[in-house]
């Protein structure tokens, strides 16, 4: 598999939005690179979440 397919697996799963033929698919392997990806989506939401706070009050 692709890192698209893993990040649209990750994306998918975080908005509880996710197939159940993805599910079967991405649960058929092993779980490491979509816990990797899924640290690395939330770092990033996180990381953008508090620089919009930062613009927003102006510091």
């Amino acid at each position: 598999m692709n890192w698209k397919y893993r990040l649209q697996g990750v994306l998918a799963a975080m908005f509880g939005v996710q197939s159940e033929q993805h599910r079967r698919a991405q649960f058929s392997g092993s779980p490491w690179p979509y816990v990797a990806m899924g640290v690395v989506v939330i770092v990033l939401f996180v990381l953008a979440l508090l620089g919009v706070v930062q613009l927003v009050l102006g510091a």
